[in-house]
C-alpha cells in the first residue's frame, strides 16, 4: 500500500486547524525504541490535548492517506511505536492527554486519559485509599494508552489479571475520526459487541485510545513477602498450588528466578543484595491480606510445610516493609542486569502451567544444537509467563552471534508452540512478531483479524505494519 507523507500541504492544513502547541519538534526519542532494532524515518510529531483534537488529526490523516504511528511512553519492546519502513508518518503522541478525570471510591473506578503515566494513576488511586494493581517495570514512564493497547501484564496478573481485566470502559477515536464514547463504569452491560476488548491489545491498529475507566480495588492492609529456594521448577509449581490452597487469593505475586539472573546481578549490579545467595531456582512470593490477616505467620507456615515436603530447601521471610522492598529489588533489577550483559535474543512467552517444567528442561538441549549460550529464565510463573532470554558466554558479545539470532528465536518459539503456548505473552506483537503471528496463530483467527482491520481501517492508516503485515 502507498501512503502520503505528513508534510507539505497536509501539514499546513493541520496547522491551520489546531493550536500551535499541538506541534512539537521531532526529538530522537520519538523515532527510537529501547532495543535499538528500528529507527524511524522522520515524521510530523503532534501532541493533541483533547479527544476532539485527536479526532481532527485522525480524520485528516484518513482523508489524505497519511499513516499514523501512535506514541505512548516509548517503552514497548516489540517495535510498535516506531515505523522504520514508513517515511514521514504522522507520529501521534499521547503525552498531553494526561489528566485524571475522576476518581470514585464508591464506584471503585478511575477515569484516566491515555497519556497518564501508570505511576500517576496508581498514586491517584492510593490518594482515594484504593488500589490500581497493574504493576510493571516501566510504570514510571509507561502510559495508560500504550498499556491498554498492548494488554500489558506484569507481576500481579496472578491475582488481578491483565490490563484488559482492569479496564471497565474506553473512549477512543476510530480510523474515520469518529469518537467511541464508552467510559461507563458498568460491570454488567451486554448491549452488543464489546468494542472495548477489541481495541485493548490491538496496538493502535484499530483506533486511538484516548481515555479509560479503570477498575480500582481495596488496598491490602497487611503485606508480606518471602524469598524461597526451591528444588526445581516443578517444586515451584507445587509450592504455588500449596500457597493458593492455604492462603487463597491473598497470593498477589509468585515469581520464578533462575540462577543466571542472580549471577547477572552480581556481575553487573553488585549493590543489589541477594537474600538467599545463588540457588539454582528460587521464588518470590508476595501476599496482600486484610486487616485480620497475618502474612508473616502464613508464610512461616507455608515454608515449614513446603520444607517438610521437600519443595523448599532454604528461604527468608521479610520482617519489615523495607525488607519486602529489598526482595522485590532483586526481581525488578534482573531486566537491567540483562540489558547490561546484552542478550542475543529475548523471548516473552507463555505456556500452560503444567508445561513449565518440561519447557525449561527441553530448552538448553535444543539451543545447544545452535551454539554455546547462557540462558536466563525467569518470570511470572503463577500465570505461565516466562522471560526466556539467551546470552553469549562470558567474554563474548551478542554481536558475535548476530547471525544466529533468528535461529535462536525460531527454536524457542517452536518449543513454546509445541507445548501449547504463546510467543507473545505480555509485550505485544508489534513489528517484531508479525511473522510469528502468521506462523503460529490459528489461520481462522488470522483471517478474522484481517477482516476486522479491513472493515474498521479500510485505508490501512492505523499503525501499518504492526500486528498484521501491511498490504
Amino acid at each position: 500500500m502507498t501512503y502520503a507523507p505528513a508534510t507539505g500541504a497536509f501539514a499546513e492544513a493541520l496547522r491551520a486547524d489546531l493550536p500551535p502547541e499541538t506541534f512539537r519538534p521531532l526529538e530522537p526519542r520519538y523515532t527510537e525504541e529501547p532495543r535499538g532494532r528500528w529507527q524511524g524515518r522522520g515524521g510530523l510529531l503532534v501532541a493533541p490535548a483533547s479527544v476532539a483534537e485527536v479526532a481532527t488529526l485522525v480524520r485528516a490523516a484518513g482523508q489524505a492517506g497519511v499513516p499514523i504511528v501512535p506514541y505512548g511512553g516509548g517503552t514497548g519492546l516489540v517495535g510498535g511505536q516506531v515505523a522504520g519502513d514508513l517515511t514521514d508518518p504522522l507520529i501521534l503522541s499521547l503525552e498531553r492527554l494526561n489528566r485524571i478525570r475522576s476518581v470514585d471510591p464508591v464506584e471503585n473506578a478511575l477515569v484516566a486519559e491515555a497519556g497518564v503515566i501508570l505511576q500517576v494513576a496508581q498514586d491517584a488511586a492510593e490518594a482515594a485509599d484504593r488500589l490500581f494493581p497493574l504493576s510493571i517495570a516501566s510504570q514510571g514512564s509507561a502510559r495508560i494508552g500504550g498499556i491498554l493497547s498492548t494488554n500489558a501484564g506484569g507481576v500481579n496478573v496472578l491475582r488481578y489479571g491483565n490490563a484488559r481485566d482492569l479496564c471497565l470502559g474506553l473512549e477512543a477515536v476510530l480510523p474515520d475520526g469518529s469518537v467511541l464514547n464508552g467510559l461507563s463504569p458498568l460491570r454488567k452491560n451486554n448491549t452488543g459487541y464489546d468494542l472495548r476488548h477489541l481495541l485493548i491489545g490491538a496496538e493502535g491498529t484499530l483506533g486511538i485510545i484516548t481515555a479509560a475507566t479503570l477498575k480500582l480495588l481495596p488496598r491490602p492492609v497487611r503485606t508480606g513477602a518471602a524469598m524461597l529456594a526451591v528444588r526445581d521448577p516443578q517444586a515451584a509449581l507445587d509450592l504455588l498450588n500449596l500457597a493458593r490452597d492455604r492462603i487463597g487469593e491473598g497470593v498477589s505475586a509468585f515469581e520464578l528466578i533462575g540462577r543466571a539472573g542472580l549471577d547477572f546481578l552480581t556481575e553487573t549490579l553488585p549493590d543489589v543484595r541477594l537474600p538467599i545467595g545463588h540457588p539454582d531456582w528460587s521464588v518470590l512470593i508476595d501476599l496482600g491480606l486484610g486487616a485480620s490477616g497475618d502474612p508473616e505467620g502464613a508464610l512461616t507456615s507455608l515454608f515449614e510445610t513446603a520444607h517438610a515436603r521437600g519443595l523448599v530447601t532454604d528461604g527468608t521471610i521479610a520482617q519489615s516493609e523495607q525488607q519486602r522492598q529489598d526482595f522485590w529489588a532483586v526481581r525488578e533489577n534482573i531486566p537491567e542486569a540483562n540489558r547490561r550483559i546484552g542478550s542475543i535474543s529475548s523471548h516473552d512467552i507463555s505456556v500452560p502451567l503444567a508445561a513449565i517444567p518440561a519447557f525449561i528442561a527441553d530448552g538448553p538441549g535444543i539451543l545447544a544444537k545452535i551454539g554455546d549460550f547462557r540462558i536466563n529464565c525467569f518470570g511470572h510463573v503463577g500465570d505461565g509467563n516466562l522471560h526466556y532470554n539467551v546470552f553469549p558466554q562470558s567474554g563474548r558479545s551478542r554481536a558475535d552471534h548476530e547471525d544466529q539470532r533468528e535461529a535462536i528465536k525460531s527454536a524457542v518459539h517452536d518449543l513454546t508452540h509445541s507445548h501449547g503456548g504463546s510467543v507473545s505473552a505480555e509485550h505485544g506483537v508489534g513489528r517484531l512478531k508479525v511473522g510469528d503471528l502468521e506462523r503460529y496463530v490459528d489461520p481462522t483467527k488470522l483471517l478474522a483479524m484481517r477482516a476486522i482491520k479491513g472493515a474498521l481501517d479500510p485505508r490501512g492508516i492505523m499503525n501499518p505494519g504492526v500486528m498484521l503485515r501491511a498490504r
